[in-house]
C-alpha cells in the first residue's frame, strides 16, 4: 500500500492493514467450548489449531509456568473454566514457550466480547526483541518485589467475589477469574494437606473472618498445600482485612507465601533437638529417659487396650572384662555394634529399643504376647552369639522377658522382667527367660 496522508485512509484499508499485520485472530464460542482461528502467523501457527477446544486454548495460554511449556498440576486446571469468561474488554501480556524452544515468546492478548458477551474475539500479537527485553527487565523488578509470594487476591465477602488474582508462577499480571469466593474456597481446599483441610475451612469461613478481623487486622498460619507442580509444600496463608470507611464492608487481601525452605529447616532443627533429647549419644537407640517413658506408657495403657505388650531387658555377658582386657574404646565399639543389631531388629519388628544404662538395654514390644517377646529375645540373642565384634570377636548376651498384665503397675512389671534377666544370668548366661 502506497504512502498516504492520514486523511486519505479508508476504513476498509485500515481493516486490511490490521488483517495483514496482526499475529492471530481467533473467534471463541464458550457455549460449545470451541474456537476457530481466522488468522495465524509466525509462532501462532504452532500454538493455534484451525479449529480447537476452547478449554485447551485457555490451558495453553494461562495454565503453564511462566516462560515454560510445562503445564501446572491438573488439580489447578479446574480453574480454567473460570478464567475464560469475559463480560467486557480485557487485555494482558503472556509469556508462552512453544514445545522444543528454550526462549519464551512475549504475547499481547486482547479480548473483545461480541453478541452480548456470548462470544469473543481474541487478538494476539508477539512483541519484538527490544520490547521483550524491556518487559523482561520490568518483570525481574516485579519478581524481586513479590519475593516468595505465590498467590494473592482481593475478596469481598458481602458481594461474594474475588478479584485481582495473581499467581506469580504463572504470570506477573493479574488474571481475570470469574469466580465467587464461596466457590474458590471449596475448590482450593482440595489442594490443602488432608490433615489441614478442616482448619483451612474454619479459618476461611466468611463468618469467622467477619467475627475475628477488625479493619486493618492481619493474621496468618502455616499449613501444607499442593503447589502448581502437584507437590505439597509448607506455605503461610495470610488474611488482612482492608481498612475502608464503611464498617459494613468486609473486604480482605489473601496471600499465600512460600514458606517451605524455612519450615523444612525449622523441622530439621527440631528433629535434631528431639534426637539429642531422646537418643543415647553413644548407641543411637532411645536413652534411659525416653525408653522409660515408652515402657511406662505401655504399662499404663494395658487396661484400655486389647493388644498384648511384652518387655525385654538385655545384658551383655561379662562386659566388664571387655573394658578391662581391651579398653573402654573397644567397649564403646561393642556397645555400638550391639545397639546396631538391636535397632535393626527392632525396626523390622516395629518395636522400641533403648539403652537402660551401661550394658543393659530394654525393648518394648507392643502387639506381642510373652511367647512372641521371648521368640524375639531369642532371635536377637542368637544374632549376638554369632556376630564377630571388632577386636574382641565373640560375646554373648542374656535376656529377661515378661508380658504385661492388666493389674501391673510400672514397678511390678519391671521387677518381673529384671527377675527373668537375673535367672538367665544365674542359669549360665547366653539365654532368655520368660516370666
Amino acid at each position: 500500500m502506497e504512502n498516504k496522508n492520514l486523511d486519505d485512509y479508508k476504513i476498509n484499508e485500515i481493516s486490511q492493514l490490521f488483517y495483514d499485520n496482526v499475529g492471530a485472530i481467533v473467534l471463541i464460542d464458550p457455549a460449545v467450548d470451541a474456537y476457530k482461528t481466522i488468522v495465524r502467523r509466525g509462532m501462532f501457527e504452532r500454538l493455534l489449531l484451525p479449529d480447537g477446544i476452547y478449554h485447551d486454548l485457555i490451558l495453553d495460554l494461562w495454565f503453564h509456568f511462566e516462560g515454560s511449556s510445562e503445564k501446572v498440576s491438573g488439580d489447578y486446571q479446574i480453574f480454567a473454566d473460570n478464567t475464560g469468561t469475559f463480560k467486557s474488554k480485557y487485555s494482558r501480556r503472556l509469556k508462552i514457550a512453544l514445545e522444543g524452544e528454550e526462549k519464551a515468546h512475549l504475547v499481547q492478548l486482547t479480548v473483545y466480547p461480541i453478541e452480548d458477551a456470548t462470544k469473543y474475539i481474541f487478538i494476539l500479537d508477539e512483541f519484538d526483541d527490544d520490547e521483550s527485553l524491556q518487559e523482561s527487565l520490568t518483570a525481574k523488578k516485579i519478581n524481586t518485589i513479590q519475593g516468595s509470594y505465590l498467590f494473592s487476591m482481593y475478596i469481598d465477602l458481602v458481594a461474594d467475589t474475588t478479584s485481582s488474582i495473581n499467581v506469580t508462577e504463572i504470570s506477573d499480571d493479574v488474571v481475570n477469574y470469574n469466580l465467587k469466593y464461596s466457590e474458590w474456597r471449596l475448590m482450593i481446599v482440595n489442594m490443602i494437606w488432608p490433615e489441614d483441610q478442616e482448619e483451612f475451612l474454619r479459618r476461611t469461613d466468611p463468618e469467622f473472618l467477619k467475627k475475628n478481623f477488625t479493619p486493618g487486622r492481619t493474621s496468618s498460619y502455616d499449613c501444607m498445600m499442593r503447589n502448581l507442580e502437584g507437590k505439597f509444600i509448607w506455605v503461610k496463608l495470610i488474611f488482612s482485612r482492608a481498612e475502608t470507611y464503611n464498617e459494613d464492608d468486609y473486604r480482605y487481601v489473601f496471600m499465600v507465601q512460600d514458606n517451605n525452605e524455612t519450615s523444612m529447616e525449622m523441622i530439621s532443627t527440631l528433629q535434631q533437638y528431639e534426637e539429642k533429647a531422646t537418643r543415647d549419644p553413644l548407641t543411637g537407640v532411645f536413652n534411659h529417659g525416653e525408653i522409660e517413658s515408652q515402657l511406662n506408657n505401655a504399662i499404663t495403657g494395658i487396661p484400655q487396650s486389647s493388644e498384648p505388650v511384652s518387655i525385654i531387658m538385655f545384658d551383655l555377658d561379662h562386659f566388664k572384662e571387655i573394658n578391662d582386657n581391651y579398653g573402654h574404646s573397644d567397649g564403646d565399639t561393642t556397645l555400638k555394634c550391639f545397639a546396631g543389631i538391636l535397632r535393626e531388629t527392632a525396626a523390622e519388628n516395629k518395636v522400641l529399643a533403648g539403652r537402660w544404662g551401661g550394658e543393659e538395654f530394654v525393648v518394648v514390644c507392643r502387639g506381642m504376647n510373652g511367647d512372641q517377646g521371648y521368640a524375639l529375645a531369642e532371635e536377637i540373642r542368637q544374632k549376638i552369639e554369632t556376630y564377630e565384634f571388632p577386636n574382641i570377636m565373640h560375646i554373648t548376651c542374656s535376656a529377661g522377658v515378661t508380658e504385661i498384665k492388666p493389674d501391673d503397675d510400672f514397678q511390678k512389671a519391671f521387677d518381673r522382667m529384671d527377675k527373668a534377666l537375673y535367672e538367665s544370668k544365674e542359669g549360665g548366661r547366653n539365654k532368655s527367660t520368660l516370666l
